[in-house]
């Protein structure tokens, strides 16, 4: 009971496991294939069983990727609204630059609803095993445990920076461009998806507990136009 009460809110973090179609979504030909799922989506403020906003982020892994798009990459990891380690110029007060390690900030995915419903919006970093990456906007609906994923691969994400992450001393850019750069799935394709979920701990009940994490596991679709 508590997996399908889930099912709804956390597919928002995993716009980028769709990116294998290569096509506008639904159509099975002459592209196709499927991708299996893997990660973990972590929310804030824990979902209960009383509607409201939320933030949240989602890292994973794809893997037994297969597909008749030439080149199209195997594997892969997919991020939303985490924290990413990037080599940048560095500045320091007397103008001096060095190259050094900085965090910067993917956006925050954000949804709003309860365990039982809910819809979400964000962007997702999918970087693939060829050392290329796809970015994807999102949107997700759903009930119980059928989520439905619509997305758009983009040109490019913007991440900011963690000041924090900043060397004393030092200054670094303010932001952080990944562009789309995989040949396989270029700025302008769509896809779907639909996937399951489950609490990453049976106490997370959304009655006594709220859910602050869960598990994703699916099996994404490729299919691509005509």
């Amino acid at each position: 009971m508590r997996v399908r009460s889930l099912g709804i809110v956390f597919a928002g973090g995993l716009g980028a496991a769709v990116l294998w179609a290569p096509g506008p979504a639904g159509a099975q030909s002459p592209g196709g294939g499927a991708c299996q799922l893997q990660g973990v989506a972590n929310i804030a403020p824990p979902l209960s069983t009383t509607s409201g906003s939320f933030l949240y982020n989602f890292t994973g892994n794809l893997s037994g990727c297969q597909s008749n798009v030439a080149g199209a990459p195997t594997t892969g990891t997919v991020s939303a609204g985490v924290q990413l380690p990037e080599a940048v110029t560095l500045t320091n007060s007397t103008g001096g630059t060095t190259t050094g390690t900085v965090l910067y900030q993917e956006p925050i995915p954000q949804g709003s609803g309860s365990c039982g419903n809910s819809t979400t919006v964000g962007s997702a970093l999918e970087a693939w095993g060829d050392g290329k990456n796809t970015v994807l906007t999102y949107n997700t609906t759903g009930a119980l445990a059928a989520v439905q994923l619509q997305g758009t691969v983009v040109a490019s994400m913007t991440l900011t920076l963690v000041a924090s992450s900043v060397p004393a001393g030092f200054s670094a850019p303010p932001t952080f461009t990944i562009n789309t750069d995989e040949p396989a799935f270029v700025p302008g394709q769509q896809a779907t998806a639909g996937l399951t979920f489950s609490p990453t701990t049976q106490d997370q009940d959304c009655v006594t507990k709220g859910v602050s994490s869960a598990n994703i596991n699916g099996v994404v679709g490729i299919g691509s136009a005509s």
